[in-house]
């Protein structure tokens, strides 16, 4: 039991350094610009996410078109350390939402990661000050995705450490969420068990009842909304 709880506490400490680490990798190289003439722009996660300047080598400065998926992972990653950092204080419910959130951020992140740079890095505010030739993403990218999904694994491995150590210590008879969810199945194939599927007679029968009355009440709202047409038009 000892192990298993230093096991749990390690798990939940790499949930917060994963997750800080994924936001502090937002502030580091997301895109780097490159124009038809060999200059470079590099754009940070945090300026994509929230519209920040940027300054071009003719010294002129510009405010960046904000990325909309970006920012929202950028919020997602936010709440995820929020929630972290939560999973050390009595709320129990945030040892479920810290692995959640990270993983739907994460998984948000590999989207934009395997797609054309192009689709989330908006360049259209420097395209009057530069004729612009390539995107291509920086490690940050890749580095935040990694970090979420590592903090989504070691989120729900402190998840299943933690439900563990509750039921072993608990005197009264509780199931471990693995255990529960085999209770689930079994319980639920029981169930199906019971149902009585309805012949092919009935299928048909019940399915030519539906359809007429569907003719019915479509025939019915025509005609009403003809003859309310009709009366608006005489009205008019």
């Amino acid at each position: 039991m000892k192990f298993t709880k230093v096991c749990n506490k390690t798990t939940q400490i790499l949930l917060v350094v994963a997750s800080v680490a994924a936001l502090v990798l937002f502030f580091m190289t997301f895109a780097t610009v490159t124009s038809s003439d060999g200059k470079e722009l590099t754009l940070a996660g945090s300026q994509l996410a929230w519209k920040g300047d940027v300054e071009l080598s003719n010294g002129q400065t510009v405010e960046m078109a904000r990325s909309t998926d970006i920012w929202f992972c950028f919020i997602l990653t936010c709440v995820g350390v929020l929630f972290s950092f939560l999973t050390f204080s009595k709320y129990k419910g945030m040892r479920y939402a810290a692995p959640a959130v990270t993983l739907g951020a994460g998984i948000y992140m590999l989207v934009i990661s395997c797609s054309r740079p192009v689709e989330f890095v908006d360049i259209h505010t420097i395209d009057h000050v530069y004729s612009w030739g390539s995107i291509e993403y920086g490690f940050a990218v890749w580095g935040v995705t990694i970090a979420l999904l590592f903090a989504a694994v070691v989120g729900v491995a402190h998840l299943l450490l933690d439900d563990y150590i509750v039921v072993n210590s608990s005197k009264s008879a509780k199931y471990t969420i693995p255990k529960r969810l085999v209770r689930f199945v079994k319980d639920y194939k029981s169930e199906v068990k019971k149902i009585v599927w309805p012949n092919r007679k009935t299928v048909f029968k019940n399915t030519v009842i539906v359809l007429s009355i569907c003719l019915i009440l479509g025939a019915f709202i025509w005609l009403v909304d003809f003859g309310l047409a009709q009366l608006l038009d005489l009205i008019f």
